[in-house]
């Protein structure tokens, strides 16, 4: 199926000015075991265990994904982000068991339905719950053995995944392979950068935990003693450290695939290179890739990175040597716009040696400009303000190398640079040529590079030599930032809106000292001009509360790393290097075909204005192939109040259906009606049309109301037409609206992407697996929202895998197998259409009678029902009239007589022509 803007079809803004409305909402938001198939409509069919095992003293909630053969395998460790759970996971876990591994998920301690309290990766808590689970995997019969107790084994995950990643890799020797995702190598680094708090993230981080209560005791108060003081102490420093992974730097010695966001404030890219330097020196394989996105957002580039992961693991776990694991370093580089689809244009650079964070260095030099009259720039929307302070440095203050700045009382008003949560929208434009950072008059000093001659390409981290003075022999806090200024001086971009704290002690000042910016990945343009901002404050941050002056000297150039090594892939050729000669009639083309299609599209049918769906002879090939279809001649109708299940085993077309009912891809041949409209990509009738996938994007620091909320505005339409209030008491979220998405079970978050669905009451409602990941009491709740919705007169079409509960929700069914339509129809009429017959009685049927009634000729078989009180009866030549007689005669209470067929017996006996 699709992403979930799949939902957002229908809701297209009609308008320009909505449109823009709605972009601007829209990058705010685009971060005992039972057994169950997971298989989606391709082969090989994945099994899942969930369990809960106790593997270092707590309970652990587990699930196991296996897929097809009997032979041996090896295992892979699948991490979740900090305020997730083994649920966030599950799609990779999927992929890696369909590709021949043993995958094992698990929610964290403190997270989802596990026990115990969050400890940070504590080694005696977290990291101790991995080995145990590696010990669980051991014993399992088809995870491939090193020797006795001993797996093949590789561990991945994002974020706090990839810390346990790293751990268990330095605690455990048991583990083969590594590919952290985002992740820490020393956490109080990560959070007290230099000795600033960053206060803005840590704050996040309790929150996002579920509030301090839910933190191991020492934690919690070592959070709020800094906190409150503004400034880390030693004991925080320390209890911080010995969590992290650098605290087993020289024990990690396994290849290790280290992937590291560029859009990061939280766990920036120098944390990724402490980790190589470490791993490397340690002699294990070690390869380095920057994605694009990260904790502030943007693209994280799922699908290329779970496709480098998996190889990394068939290179060193299933020793597949032939397997290409991608350069020792690659970085994803942003720049331009897509004019096909809009979409950021990305490459990828790499080398075969990484060049860490200072390679290539050159030399830029500076001149102070004056900061204290002026913003430093509110980005590109800040008109004449960004371009007076850019034009009139030299006026306003020119005392060569030397700026003198103030921190404000309270250290308020902050600078802007990141914003967690939203940052990594921010991010992303600054890749595209827009700032939104912000500094402000008085409270910043300013050192600007002369034009540029030729453009220049910074590949890791920027330095500078400075003399750093505070008034009052305090220590001064300061956060430096690098600059892209436009020729004109009017606009100017933060790469990646990322900024470096300093923490400048009494025993510094006086005296050059050198001090790092954020690593980037960012190219200066010809004619632009770099500029080194010092801010005494930034939001994200902890600044003192006490008044204080600053005086910054430049004492040398600016030195950024080029990373010569470093070759971007070659871009594609231009359209017009060979499309020219061919534009005027491809144009002329289109335009034909245009006009054709337009006047091809069937008018309404007028008989068919009250009916959901009429599908007519739809036939789709593969792609690629001439007599292969994924569906074919596939008619069928749904009418108002109806709950349809599309059933059918994998591969039957279900999910091709669906996309073309969604006006996602074009049928070869037939045609889909809804309420009489020919559906076509971008229909006028798909705004009555909702739908649920798999994977709704809700922000989670963010209410469950304020979700939607956002959701609506970006659609342009009125709010009186969202119906929020009816979605919601059909979703029945109750109170939980108002608390944090983070804090919500894996059943509310699929209730309230249902309630996404809903908004504007569409009359066609259609969901796809919506009860996957749910318990038994989830699903029963998620069956009552289908239910309650159809009975208001609207349609919902339902696939799902879960026959039995397909059987309890759905009131007709579809049933396709190989792309064709096998039977539609009823629910009961589907499943009592056998040779079972149950009777009822009025009396607890006994077992001695059970078998008398099983002897009898035409009966093969009589088995009591669950509560005792009747008989399924497979009949075998004996007709329902004869079997009531011989009951009478046995004296059995007969209170009714029925045919009955399980779905599945129905579903199995269909999908196998009968025979089953």
């Amino acid at each position: 199926m699709e992403t979930p803007t799949v939902r957002w079809r229908r809701l297209l803004p009609r308008t320009p000015a909505r449109w823009a409305a709605a972009v601007a909402v829209l990058a705010v938001l685009v971060g005992g075991g039972t057994w169950t198939a997971v298989a989606d409509d391709g082969p090989p069919a994945v099994q899942r265990e969930d369990r809960m095992l106790r593997p270092g003293g707590v309970e652990i909630d587990t699930s196991y994904f296996t897929a097809g053969g009997s032979g041996k395998r090896p295992a892979v460790l699948i991490g979740h982000g900090f305020g997730g759970s083994k649920n966030d996971v599950r799609a990779q876990a999927e992929k890696l068991a369909a590709d021949g591994y043993a995958v094992l998920t698990w929610s964290a301690r403190g997270f989802g339905k596990s026990g115990g309290a969050i400890s940070l990766n504590d080694p005696e808590g977290e990291v101790k719950d991995v080995s145990g689970l590696i010990d669980w995997l051991a014993g399992r019969p088809e995870v491939e053995l090193d020797k006795k107790g001993d797996p093949r084994v590789g561990l991945t995950g994002a974020s706090y995944g990839g810390a346990v990643s790293l751990l268990a890799a330095g605690y455990d020797q048991r583990v083969d392979a590594i590919a952290p995702v985002i992740t820490y190598w020393n956490l109080a680094d990560a959070l007290f950068p230099d000795g600033v708090f960053k206060k803005l993230w840590a704050g996040i981080f309790v929150t996002s935990g579920g509030g301090c209560e839910k933190f191991e005791k020492k934690l919690c108060e070592m959070y709020e003693r800094v906190a409150v003081s503004g400034k880390p102490d030693a004991a925080a420093t320390e209890l911080l450290t010995e969590r992290s992974p650098s605290a087993v730097a020289d024990r990690i010695k396994v290849p290790s695939l280290l992937v590291q966001g560029q859009s990061d404030s939280l766990f920036p890219l120098g944390h990724a290179d402490a980790m190589q330097k470490a791993i490397s020196a340690n002699g294990a394989p070690v390869s380095v890739d920057w994605i694009s996105g990260g904790h502030d957002g943007g693209d994280s580039e799922t699908a290329r990175v779970e496709g480098r992961v998996g190889s990394w693991f068939d290179r060193y776990l299933k020793e597949e040597t032939g397997t290409d694991t991608g350069p020792a370093f690659r970085v994803t580089r942003t720049g331009g716009i897509d004019s096909t689809d809009g979409a950021a244009l990305k490459r990828g650079a790499s080398s075969d040696t990484y060049p860490g964070l200072r390679s290539g260095g050159r030399e830029i030099p500076l001149r102070a400009t004056g900061g204290g009259g002026t913003p430093a720039g509110a980005g590109a929307g800040a008109g004449a303000g960004a371009g007076a302070g850019a034009g009139a440095g030299t006026a306003t203050k020119s005392t060569g190398s030397a700026e003198t700045f103030r921190n404000p009382a309270g250290a308020v008003p902050p600078a802007i640079s990141a914003v967690p949560g939203v940052g990594g929208g921010l991010s992303q434009l600054s890749s595209l040529g827009v700032g939104l950072s912000l500094d402000f008059p008085g409270q910043f000093g300013r050192f600007e590079s002369a034009p540029l001659a030729t453009s220049v390409r910074v590949t890791g981290t920027p330095t500078v030599r400075v003399n750093v003075k505070e008034a009052a022999g305090q220590d001064a806090v300061l956060f430096g930032k690098v600059y892209d200024v436009s020729p004109d001086g009017r606009q100017q971009v933060l790469p990646s809106q990322l900024v470096a704290p300093y923490r400048i002690t009494a025993d510094q000042q006086g005296k050059p000292i050198e001090l790092a910016l954020p690593a980037v990945d960012h190219e200066f343009d010809a004619g632009h001009r770099m500029r080194l901002v010092f801010s005494a404050t930034d939001l994200g941050y902890a600044s003192p509360a006490e008044p204080a002056t600053y005086t910054v000297t430049a004492d040398g150039p600016l030195t950024v790393p080029t990373a010569p090594a470093v070759a971007t892939a070659a871009a594609t050729l231009p359209w017009w290097t060979w499309g020219l000669p061919a534009a005027a009639l491809v144009i002329a083309a289109g335009l034909l075909i245009t006009a054709r299609r337009r006047t091809a599209t069937p008018a309404p049918d007028p008989a068919l204005t009250d009916v959901p769906l009429q599908i007519t002879g739809l036939s789709k090939k593969y792609a690629k192939s001439v007599d292969r279809y994924a569906v074919r001649e596939l008619s069928f109708r749904v009418e108002k109040g109806q709950v349809l299940g599309l059933l059918g085993p994998n591969g039957a077309g279900k999910t091709t259906t669906l996309r073309m009912l969604m006006g996602l891809i074009t049928p070869d041949e037939g045609e889909i009606r809804v309420f009489g409209q020919a559906i076509r990509p971008g229909a006028p009738v798909l705004s009555r049309v909702g739908a649920f996938v798999e994977g709704a994007g809700f922000l989670p620091h963010l209410s469950g109301r304020a979700n939607l909320d956002l959701y609506w505005q970006a659609t342009g339409r009125p709010a009186e037409d969202a119906h929020i209030e009816e979605a919601l008491e059909i979703a029945g979220l109750g109170d939980a609206l108002a608390r944090a998405v983070r804090t919500y079970s894996q059943g509310m978050r699929q209730r309230l992407a249902i309630a996404q669905a809903m908004l504007g009451m569409p009359d066609l409602l259609i969901l796809d697996e919506p009860t996957n990941g749910l318990d038994p009491p989830q699903i029963r709740e998620m069956r009552d929202v289908m239910i309650r919705y159809a009975a208001g007169g609207r349609t919902v079409i339902v696939s799902s895998h879960l026959l039995s509960e397909v059987e309890q929700s759905c009131t007709h069914l579809v049933v396709m197998d190989r792309g064709r339509l096998v039977q539609a129809g009823p629910v009961a009429e589907i499943t009592g259409s056998g040779d079972m017959i149950l009777v009822t009685v009025a009396e607890t049927v006994s077992e001695p009678l059970a078998e008398k009634v099983a002897s009898l000729p035409g009966i093969v078989s009589a088995v009591r029902t669950d509560d005792g009180r009747g008989l399924l009866v497979r009949l075998d030549g004996a007709t329902a009239s004869r079997l009531v007689a011989d009951l009478v005669r046995l004296d059995v209470p007969v209170t009714g007589v029925g045919p009955h067929r399980r779905l599945e017996d129905a579903f199995l006996t269909l999908i196998s022509g009968g025979a089953a």
